[in-house]
């Protein structure tokens, strides 16, 4: 019997999982299938529920559903508690529903080991105070940057995250404004490269030495890395890698397997 995965939104037609996990399953010889599922916006919990009730092995979920399985999985660990929310989903030895959020591995893997950027010691800019940057605080704090600033538009949600935060490290919460350093590294967690913008960022926080890294990805440089290079940043990573390193520590929960993902990864590159 074949193993059934799928990953979880709405809308999800547009998602690139199941092509990235077919490959993992291909390199790793692994009996699977991976597809898409819609569930509609008032009933994910039942989704949920009709999928492992048929013999599902595990999910991926995305936009906006990763909240309600937050709330819904019976059994969180440590990294989906401190992210609020879940994008993967199994079941145990005990069929209790587990959670766990894989976008902060995902965003240090491709980093550290595809893009040989360490974190430790490093100044570091993250830009937004939504959940995609609550996802990724706990992994990037584990690597013990000298220092985070967390700037956003309203003060009042990068001063909760820092606040949330702070029994892992002290860290800066400022408007985009009051920025007044540079940084060594900057991350854009805000959702304006989908829109074509680029968070209004003073000229200081950026040098040569500047490393820009958008959590968002496309075919052609993001609008935010656009930027970061006319300003003479050294190096702009955009979000891809990211998608398949959180993809690879998925299938491995569910699997035990760890697949390789530099193939993949230019793969999915060549196919944007």
């Amino acid at each position: 019997m074949t193993d059934q995965y799928a990953v979880v939104g709405n809308p999800i037609a547009h998602s690139k999982s199941p092509v990235i996990h077919q490959l993992f399953a291909g390199t790793t010889n692994q009996d699977l299938t991976y597809n898409t599922l819609l569930a509609p916006l008032e009933a994910f919990e039942e989704t949920i529920k009709d999928f492992f009730a048929q013999g599902g092995k595990g999910l991926n979920v995305t936009v906006p559903f990763k909240q309600n399985a937050w709330h819904y999985a019976q059994q969180l660990t440590e990294a989906a508690k401190r992210a609020g929310a879940v994008n993967t989903l199994w079941l145990d030895q005990e069929n209790q529903l587990c959670g766990d959020n894989t976008d902060g591995v995902g965003l240090v893997t491709d980093l550290e080991i595809n893009q040989q950027v360490a974190l430790k010691n490093k100044k570091i800019l993250i830009l937004g105070a939504g959940g995609a940057v609550r996802g990724i605080l706990e992994p990037v704090i584990a690597k013990q940057p000298a220092k985070i600033t967390i700037a956003n538009r309203t003060v009042v949600k990068a001063d909760k995250l820092a606040d949330d935060f702070a029994d892992l490290m002290a860290m800066e919460a400022v408007n985009f404004s009051e920025l007044s350093e540079t940084f060594d590294i900057i991350i854009n967690g805000t959702s304006a490269s989908l829109h074509g913008n680029i968070p209004p960022l003073p000229e200081v926080v950026i040098d040569p030495q500047t490393i820009c890294y958008d959590m968002m990805y496309s075919a052609e440089a993001t609008p935010f890395n656009q930027w970061a290079e006319q300003k003479g940043s050294q190096k702009q990573i955009d979000g891809l890698g990211m998608l398949v390193e959180q993809a690879a520590a998925a299938f491995h929960i569910w699997r035990g397997v760890k697949p390789t993902t530099k193939d993949v990864i230019e793969k999915m590159r060549r196919e944007l």
